[in-house]
């Protein structure tokens, strides 16, 4: 760690894992902000449309999603505190534990956008399911690309790893945290 201290990465030196990271972290708030706002401007043109298009959604499918990430975050954070005993056997057994449930957010994603597309509720429908799937599918595409790094965490689980990796995966609870409300239960 006295290394990154070193390398000129400013306050970002002193945060758990790869101050790179953080960057990459920081940049995907930035723009997953941008499109909650322009959601947000879209939803205030269109509130009869936005209202009508929530109804269509199933909130408990979301809050079980809701529920199976945080979930999955507290497995993230006992790997950290796992490793950071030395305990390596614990640490992938937590991680392998919050990829689990990772797999069964996208799992039920899944069966979510396959009863949406069944009803014929599309990208194309109109702008709350262009948001809804556009929204949605950025952040699957960040589980995946989370449930690829906690994959490799489990081959290479040094300290450094562990806490980059779960950082990632902590980003992509608190965008769903976030999202959830947005695009289910605000009326």
């Amino acid at each position: 760690m006295d290394d990154q201290a070193d390398s000129g990465w400013g306050p970002l030196s002193d945060l758990p894992g790869n101050p790179l990271m953080w960057v990459l972290i920081l940049g995907e708030l930035v723009v997953f902000a941008a499109f909650f706002g322009v959601y947000g401007i879209a939803r205030a043109g269109e509130r009869e449309v936005f209202d009508a298009s929530q109804q269509l959604l199933d909130p408990l499918a979301g809050g079980i999603n809701t529920m199976v990430l945080l979930t999955s975050g507290l497995f993230a954070a006992l790997a950290i505190e796992a490793r950071n005993r030395g305990d390596v056997r614990q640490c992938r057994r937590r991680l392998l534990a919050a990829m689990a449930l990772g797999v069964v957010f996208c799992v039920v994603k899944v069966v979510e956008y396959w009863d949406k597309i069944g009803q014929g509720l599309t990208l194309e429908t109109n702008t709350f399911f262009t948001f809804y799937y556009l929204l949605t599918g950025f952040h699957f595409a960040h589980v995946l690309f989370g449930l690829g790094l906690l994959a490799l965490v489990l081959r290479y689980t040094s300290m450094a790893n562990v806490e980059t990796a779960t950082a990632f995966w902590h980003m992509v609870d608190l965008i769903w945290i976030i999202m959830y409300p947005l695009l289910y239960l605000l009326r």
